[in-house]
């Protein structure tokens, strides 16, 4: 079902884009021109995920020394799973947190806080280690980009209309026509970025549905994630704020490094704890009654 929901939401995204192009008449060459600009810029970003996101929150390398429970952990998790052995890192927050990046299995970094470490005992650590393996093994990054790529175009293109609309309607042509233009390249210019932006992070909150559920199978375990993800929401609400935490990055972590509900939660990368947990907990049930 999560996978459904997001080729369908993918596809709404496609939608968007082809409406915009059509209103501004576009040729197929530009519309392509314009499409692979966007993907192009932002698979850039993709390609160098890792190294741009570790530097931003001053994570720092991880030695089995260090931290040989954790490595003991993923080593387990990364066999079961058939994937290579990721690198690990640390960053040095007491905000509870994690997250998976990198382009593929093989260039996959895990990095969590020094607050999860010390929140979390090791099945429940385990909970979150499955989580953020299965988005790497679910290429939930290249998902991610493809949304944040068509999303760039959309905006580029509502913004585009927007402008070719209010000066075309300066100068010549009937007052209401010209107000009527106006107003038209107003609503381009706010609406489409907000209903690509929508889906955009509805795709988000879908893959981390799926990572809950993935990571749940992989342990056997979903009770030892949702554990973890009450103790992280509320380590979270009690601490400082991850420093160096992004809205262009927020997606990456195992829970949302900001709060936020009611009209928020649409913008929102993560869907609400509660019911990723109820989801969790029919799927603890689907394993005790060998139906998952």
């Amino acid at each position: 079902m999560n996978g459904f929901k997001t080729f369908a939401l993918m596809f709404g995204l496609m939608l968007v884009l082809l409406f915009m192009g059509a209103l501004l008449r576009l040729s197929d060459g530009g519309m392509l021109l314009l499409l692979l600009f966007g993907l192009g810029f932002n698979f850039i970003m993709y390609w160098f995920s890792d190294k741009l996101v570790l530097m931003s929150y001053g994570a720092q390398p991880l030695k089995e020394a260090d931290a040989p429970e954790l490595f003991r952990s993923v080593r387990n998790l990364t066999t079961k799973a058939g994937m290579p052995m990721p690198r690990l890192y640390l960053i040095d927050s007491d905000a509870p947190n994690a997250f998976a990046t990198g382009r593929s299995p093989e260039h996959a970094v895990v990095a969590v806080t020094r607050g999860i470490l010390g929140l979390l005992d090791r099945e429940e650590m385990e909970g979150v280690l499955s989580h953020e393996l299965s988005h790497v093994r679910n290429r939930d990054m290249l998902i991610s980009t493809l949304a944040a790529g068509l999303a760039s175009v959309i905006t580029w293109l509502a913004h585009m209309a927007g402008w070719a609309a209010l000066l075309g309607g300066v100068g010549g042509g009937r007052d209401n026509d010209r107000r009527d233009s106006a107003v038209t390249g107003l609503l381009l210019m706010i609406l489409a970025p907000i209903a690509a932006m929508l889906i955009q992070m509805a795709i988000s909150r879908s893959r981390e549905y799926q990572a809950d559920r993935s990571g749940g199978q992989l342990t056997g375990r979903p009770q030892d994630l949702v554990r973890a993800l009450r103790k992280i929401s509320s380590g979270i609400a009690r601490t400082e704020p991850l420093e160096g935490a992004r809205p262009e990055t927020a997606h990456l972590m195992i829970a949302n490094p900001f709060t936020g509900g009611g009209l928020s939660a649409l913008f929102s990368t993560h869907p609400p704890m509660e019911k990723r947990i109820a989801a969790l907990e029919a799927l603890d049930r689907e394993i005790r009654q060998g139906l998952a």
